[in-house]
């Protein structure tokens, strides 16, 4: 406490100051690791179930996709422990370093980028495919993150606490339809427009945004041939069933004969060659066809946890930042997943978007598992749990009853 001299309060010297400690954190979250760990096993065991046939038909190898799976999955959990393990607020220090290196890899792609399906999202490096999008997520929620836990009593006004960061968003967004790649431009924009409405900015503001929108999504679709009929492929898929409508059609009839409890592993039909992309954009329907009803309830259920104790990271976090970063992060995780599910379903048009933890990938597997561990080490950094009173048990001629306390008051020394 600091001594009263005439008055006036006087700072003790810093030697007579007690040091300033930190709380030791929090165990790292069990439940949010099983959840994503339980997402990892039913996407490998599908990868290599929906991926067979067309492996030894591409490389005369079965497993081809599967062993590739497996070394995603050695270099994901490393990069998940990485992220664990790391100081989340290192990524505070170095916004505009990733920002601007994101924003360098999405100009550079559609320069030197190898076209595969007619689009330009990947950098080729031998055996390997890196897609900048997955820069591009990081370095977005840092920079929302970072913007937004300064500017925390400016959120309100139009020049500071929206148009910032809406511009960033939009470059990013601008970028990504260059490639084309409508789906993760839509996952960033409705990531921003989330993450600015929970952080304070005026509804009024993401209103407006989203109806000066309208004009530029209706050009984009109808402006663009192929995505029409992608457009009117979602009102009548079986008009297009031969043409863009093609996977949706047969992801219709690979879920549908799954029933409730599904073919069993390894006996769905699609994966004969009727589904392009099963072990990919569309693996959900794999797992419909092996697992059923029951199979898609239990990766939406595993999906629900990870957004559950991604929430309840953010809510506990030591800092601002970290609360808005793991939320933002989680926000981009279930926004894929609901796409994802949705496209596979028939609810959304067609959208090149993967599942993520479940799909085959290589950069956006690791990168998912870098974003959870980010998401990890936030909820190790909170304060701990204040520690409660056992409750006491009052006995009463009727029976026994619990007295609970109505509110719980922490005091320091």
């Amino acid at each position: 406490m600091p001594e009263q001299k005439g008055g006036r309060a006087v700072q003790a010297p810093l030697s007579e100051q007690a040091p300033v400690v930190e709380s030791p954190g929090r165990p790292i979250d069990l439940v949010l690791m099983a959840a994503v760990l339980g997402l990892v096993v039913i996407g490998t065991i599908e990868v290599y179930s929906s991926s067979a046939v067309y492996a030894m038909k591409k490389s005369g190898d079965a497993a081809y996709f599967l062993k590739r799976q497996l070394m995603w999955v050695a270099l994901g959990l490393g990069a998940m422990w990485i992220g664990a393990r790391t100081d989340h607020r290192w990524l505070a220090r170095r916004t505009y370093t990733l920002l601007i290196a994101a924003v360098l890899a999405l100009v550079a792609v559609l320069f030197v980028g190898a076209t595969i399906n007619s689009a330009k999202r990947w950098f080729v490096l031998g055996p390997l495919s890196v897609q900048p999008v997955e820069l591009a997520k990081l370095s977005l929620v840092t920079y929302l993150a970072y913007s937004l836990s300064r500017k925390a009593d400016r959120l309100d006004k139009f020049a500071i606490g929206f148009v910032p960061h809406l511009l960033v968003c939009m470059v990013m967004m601008g970028l990504l339809l260059k490639q084309p790649d409508l789906g993760s431009s839509i996952i960033l924009g409705a990531t921003t427009l989330t993450l600015l409405f929970v952080a304070g900015t005026r509804s009024s503001y993401i209103l407006l945004s989203v109806l000066a929108s309208a004009p530029v999504a209706y050009h984009f679709i109808v402006g663009t041939p192929w995505r029409m009929k992608r457009f009117l492929a979602y009102f009548n898929p079986e008009a297009f069933s031969d043409s863009v409508a093609y996977q949706i059609v047969q992801a219709h009839i690979a879920v549908g004969s799954g029933g409730a409890t599904g073919q069993g592993l390894g006996d769905g039909l699609q994966q004969l060659g009727y589904m392009p992309e099963g072990h990919s954009d569309f693996i959900a329907a794999a797992i419909g066809e092996e697992l059923g009803f029951v199979g898609l309830v239990v990766v939406l259920a595993l999906y629900g946890v990870v957004v559950w104790r991604g929430a309840r990271a953010a809510l506990v976090a030591r800092e601002p930042f970290g609360a808005y970063l793991a939320f933002g992060i989680t926000l981009g995780f279930a926004f894929q997943a609901v796409v994802n599910f949705g496209v596979v379903l028939g609810l959304l048009p067609a959208k090149g978007i993967t599942l993520p933890l479940v799909s085959y990938g290589g950069s956006s597997f690791i990168m998912s598992m870098y974003l959870v561990g980010i998401v990890l080490n936030v909820g190790r950094a909170a304060p701990p749990a204040p520690t409660q009173r056992k409750r006491q048990v009052v006995n009463i001629v009727a029976g026994a009853r619990r007295r609970k306390r109505r509110a719980a008051i922490a005091c320091g020394s």
